[in-house]
């Protein structure tokens, strides 16, 4: 069974920046990636990044595009996404998630105007 616990989070101002990390734990290597999700109050799910734990080949949404990077992190079975000129519209909860139907518990990122 795969967990993920994601960290990181908090209260930051438009234009800051914020990494959150998402620590996995289990067979990480089933389908060979990680991503990003985010939800904001009363939204959807929303994608924001993936890569893959291999070749580290990245994705991204279009919303987070240029501003927001991922990265892993093999020896720590770790996935990063660094997270640059915020903006209020950024906030949500951020999800960690194995493409396989896992989810961490989120962690709240607020972004002030």
């Amino acid at each position: 069974q795969v967990h993920m616990a994601e960290s990181g989070g908090g209260l930051v101002q438009a234009g800051g920046s914020v990494r959150l990390s998402c620590a996995v734990s289990g067979p990480t290597f089933n389908n060979g990636a990680m991503a990003w999700f985010r939800q904001a109050p009363g939204k959807e799910h929303e994608f924001a990044a993936a890569i893959t734990w291999t070749l580290g080949d990245t994705s991204y949404g279009d919303s987070v595009k240029g501003r927001f990077t991922i990265s892993r992190d093999n020896a720590q079975n770790t996935v990063y996404l660094q997270m640059n000129s915020l903006k209020p519209e950024d906030t949500a909860v951020y999800y960690c998630n194995d493409l396989e139907g896992n989810w961490g518990q989120g962690t709240q990122v607020t972004v002030s105007s």
